[in-house]
């Protein structure tokens, strides 16, 4: 029998080396210096080879304990070899079925319809919440405890909205997978009821209509960055999302010295994915004018910086940060207590409350449209009727900031 010291001391030679343990089990030392286990045994009168790894990261003990599994196979009428070999497919066929592996092809299926951004916060969410339990699974094998189970990791952080919306996307993996024939149920679908509830919605927090005299009075008493303060003025007066500030290019400004200047910001640049038209009141043209001017790499030619409205050479995106406007919010008194964002729900608010506008111009306006064919195509829809309420919209803050100038006693109101 072999020992530990013994296969140690073996050493290679110009042929294969053969050591006997017993029981059919042996090591070999091939030239090139390798010590690797096998096991000869016989099944229905052939005489057959079976590989078991290289020794020592497979141990005298290890091979010994494979050994008699694969002699128990025998006693109980079994080819260990052909066992091994249905094993492998089983596994090959499980990675091929993997959950990794579809939600991988699911997310190439949809990226075309997310924006980069998008599709790379769905790729890491689930790399890093559901692969490292479930990814090597084939997904016909995953059931409703087994994904709970790692969902529930994520509620274990308290990250509970969060929780849900990774539900959504293996939901969304599982029902993909349903449609490729590579399985036939979405477990996902009945654990709802075993996670925890998320907190109510809480919407951005924003200034209210009553106290925007109070928001210009001290917009204009603040000492920032000038471009900071128009990217903020162009944000609230044309009612888009930050980042659509932020990556706004000069060339998709259309008509500035028409009666019916717009803004059409591309389809790849919307969180929505589809082409979003802006009308420009006077106001935001005014604007347009001082950004012109403030911008110094597009009074020099610079191509890479002054295509943008708001370029910062410093940043890594060549562009604005959203902190900076931010920036502004807090140093004039309202840390905790508004958000840019929160200008495009005090918009729809007063708009709305208005009774002058159709809530589907005002919808329309902040980009909340429904995908599909009919969105896609009419990106002008209530152009003329937009154009009108974002007229009325400017002239709303140019009156609060007016009754700013004129209130002395201007403040916030808690």
């Amino acid at each position: 029998m072999l020992t530990d010291t013994a296969i140690r001391a073996l050493k290679s030679g110009p042929r294969t080396i053969k050591k006997s343990d017993g029981g059919g089990l042996f090591i070999m030392v091939t030239p090139q210096g390798s010590k690797l286990w096998r096991l000869a045994y016989r099944f229905n009168g052939k005489q057959k080879l079976l590989a078991g790894g290289a020794y020592p990261l497979v141990t005298l003990a290890a091979a010994r304990k494979w050994r008699d599994e694969a002699k128990q196979m025998l006693v109980d009428g079994k080819d260990p070899g052909a066992i091994r070999k249905a094993e492998k497919l089983a596994a090959l066929a499980a990675s091929e079925n993997s959950f990794e592996k579809l939600a991988l092809q699911w997310i190439e299926a949809r990226r075309c319809a997310w924006s980069p951004r998008y599709a790379m916060v769905i790729e890491r969410r689930l790399k890093q919440d559901i692969f490292p339990d479930l990814g090597s699974v084939a997904v016909t094998e995953i059931d409703p405890p087994m994904l709970l189970s790692s969902l529930r990791k994520i509620q274990a952080r308290g990250s509970i909205e969060m929780a849900h919306r990774v539900r959504n996307y293996c939901s969304e993996v599982f029902r993909f997978g349903i449609a490729m024939n590579k399985c036939r149920s979405d477990p996902s679908r009945d654990i709802a009821p075993a996670m925890m509830r998320p907190p109510p919605v809480k919407h951005q927090a924003k200034v209210e209509a009553r106290d925007l005299p109070a928001f210009f009075k001290r917009l204009n008493m603040d000492q920032g960055e000038a471009m900071s303060h128009l990217a903020l003025r162009w944000t609230i007066h044309t009612m888009v999302r930050t980042q659509e500030t932020r990556f706004a290019e000069w060339s998709e400004i259309e008509g500035l010295n028409s009666t019916e200047p717009l803004w059409r910001i591309p389809a790849d640049r919307m969180k929505m994915r589809t082409e979003h038209l802006v009308p420009l009141s006077p106001q935001a043209v005014a604007l347009l004018r001082q950004i012109s001017d403030a911008n110094p790499y597009r009074q020099a030619g610079n191509e890479r910086l002054g295509r943008f409205l708001f370029p910062v050479a410093s940043s890594r995106t060549g562009t604005i940060s959203e902190n900076r406007m931010l920036d502004i919010m807090y140093r004039i008194g309202l840390r905790g207590k508004a958000t840019v964002h929160g200008f495009r729900g005090l918009a729809s608010t007063v708009l709305n409350e208005t009774g002058l506008f159709s809530p589907d111009w005002i919808e329309l306006q902040l980009a909340h449209v429904q995908r599909g064919v009919r969105a896609a195509y009419n990106s002008a829809r209530y152009l003329p009727q937009r154009r009108e309420m974002m007229n009325w919209w400017s002239n709303y803050l140019e009156q609060a900031e007016i009754a700013g100038h004129q209130d002395t006693a201007s403040s916030w109101r808690h």
